[in-house]
């Protein structure tokens, strides 16, 4: 007993963390599935080498879990869940690695209170696995480089194309571990090693899934995260506010103390390297170079694209243990108690919904919307079910819903993974259909002033219906409109 009551005196910050990861956990039964728990779902429901936008090994995992305690939004959430609570054990022996036992229990509190933690263990993204095999991977780095580990290659060539097979942002490890070792002059001869390169092409060959999923596909998955953003990219219109949006967003992930902190703590470095000609120690270095491309690159093209909130994630890995060499222990805590208060806010948020979200970017109300879809449907048989919001109302609307339900693909626009499922809209010529089609802005009852004219061109009638509205106890808080199509025409 007197261990145990002496545990928060004696680990501080490691009772920080047991203390947040047992309020999330706690937490995950008030959660609906957000769009993206759902689409990810969808990817482990029809397994393949790889997916549209991402590749697969998000869907793997939820499919593991969902065979063995069976499909619920509980066990989509808890696959989050158990996947970044292995990401924090690993990272804090990744921390040892660099730093004292108390900075290394200060790193993990650090991390473990923060809102990226807190997004990762409830939300299905890519970046769950991504983090994961990122860790590892920079684990078995540091052995192979710093311990001269020769073997240490082999795994971290396995584990670097694991995080590939994640998300493609994993490709900043092999330019980091370049990076590092162009500019250590004690380590460059790595450069230069038989086991470097191997560990570099079992990288690649692990990415096999990845790359014979694009070459049946015509590689349209590297286009569709590539061309079409540098396309918009390279048009160069400045956006301030954009620039403004990605800081918020990343205050709001690591909170203020260790946002400010990185950035201060970079800049003084990134000084010294340019204006000095003065790099810091192997170590200092080697976290450096997983981090800040990950994080300057975003921020660069930040003023002209939107960087969305979890790009950035993998270089907080290396970013966080390089901030708690320098960040004191009472900065730290004001961090820590900051997420206390902000996580107490999004419980209320999240178990009551006092504030409505004006996005499908939601958690709430979609089991609703698929009860009331039902009904419509008992109303008016034979019919198939689609929308038209990306992928979000279909993926959520399949996630609860016993049959198929289509996409945008109905109206001969691109629909993401929906394209790749087998489905083909040729069978469906003639029959009838119920669209559902969200109103994110809902500010009002009425019906839908128009109809949508893509409705008008596949459809011979267009009947809109009553709106279906979800509810917060006797509040009336999202809205969808619903129409009857009759006669599809491919």
């Amino acid at each position: 007993m007197n261990s145990i009551s002496n545990f928060p005196k004696q680990y501080p910050f490691l009772t920080i963390l047991l203390a947040f990861q047992l309020f999330r956990l706690l937490l995950l039964p008030f959660f609906g599935p957000m769009p993206q728990d759902a689409y990810y779902t969808f990817y482990g429901d029809h397994l393949d080498w790889s997916y549209f936008d991402h590749p697969g090994m998000v869907g793997y995992f939820i499919r593991l879990f969902t065979t063995v305690f069976g499909k619920s939004v509980f066990v989509v959430k808890l696959t989050d869940f158990t996947l970044t609570s292995a990401t924090l054990y690993v990272f804090y022996h990744l921390a040892k690695l660099f730093l004292s036992r108390q900075k290394q229990n200060l790193a993990l509190g650090l991390m473990g209170s923060t809102f990226l933690v807190s997004v990762l263990s409830t939300i299905s993204t890519p970046d769950v696995p991504l983090l994961l095999f990122w860790t590892l991977s920079l684990i078995a780095l540091y052995h192979a480089v710093f311990k001269e580990q020769k073997l240490a290659w082999l795994p971290a060539g396995l584990l670097m194309g694991l995080a590939f097979d994640s998300k493609y942002t994993a490709v900043l490890l092999q330019f980091g571990l370049i990076l590092f070792l162009i500019f250590s002059n004690r380590y460059r001869k790595n450069l230069l090693s038989g086991w470097f390169w191997l560990g570099l092409l079992i990288s690649v060959l692990v990415t096999f899934p990845v790359f014979y999923w694009n070459y049946q596909h015509d590689f349209v998955s590297f286009l569709f995260q590539s061309k079409t953003r540098t396309s918009d990219i390279s048009r160069f219109q400045l956006k301030p506010n954009l620039f403004l949006g990605t800081v918020g967003t990343q205050l709001f992930l690591l909170l203020p103390v260790a946002f400010c902190g990185l950035v201060l703590f970079s800049y003084k470095f990134i000084k010294k390297a340019l204006f000095l000609w003065k790099l810091p120690s192997d170590k200092i270095l080697f976290l450096l170079c997983f981090f800040l491309p990950a994080f300057l690159g975003f921020f660069l093209i930040s003023p002209v694209y939107w960087v969305k909130i979890n790009w950035m994630m993998p270089g907080y890995i290396s970013g966080m243990i390089f901030l708690t060499v320098f960040i004191s222990q009472k900065s730290a805590k004001i961090n820590v108690w900051m997420a206390a208060v902000l996580h107490l806010a999004f419980a209320a948020e999240v178990i009551f919904y006092p504030v409505p979200v004006k996005s499908d970017d939601t958690w709430f109300g979609w089991k609703q919307l698929a009860e009331q879809v039902q009904i419509r449907q008992k109303a008016y048989p034979n019919t198939f079910i689609f929308s038209a919001d990306s992928y979000k109302t279909s993926a959520e609307l399949r996630f609860f819903l016993p049959q198929k339900i289509y996409a945008q693909n109905v109206l001969g626009r691109p629909a993401l993974q929906f394209d790749y499922v087998g489905d083909n809209m040729l069978l469906l010529r003639g029959k009838n259909a119920l669209f559902i089609d969200s109103d994110p802005g809902f500010h009002d009852r009425l019906k839908s002033a128009t109809t949508p004219p893509e409705l008008i061109t596949r459809f011979h009638k267009i009947q809109q219906l009553e709106p279906i509205f979800i509810k917060n106890g006797n509040q009336e808080v999202r809205k969808f409109w619903a129409y009857y199509c009759e006669g599809y025409q491919p």
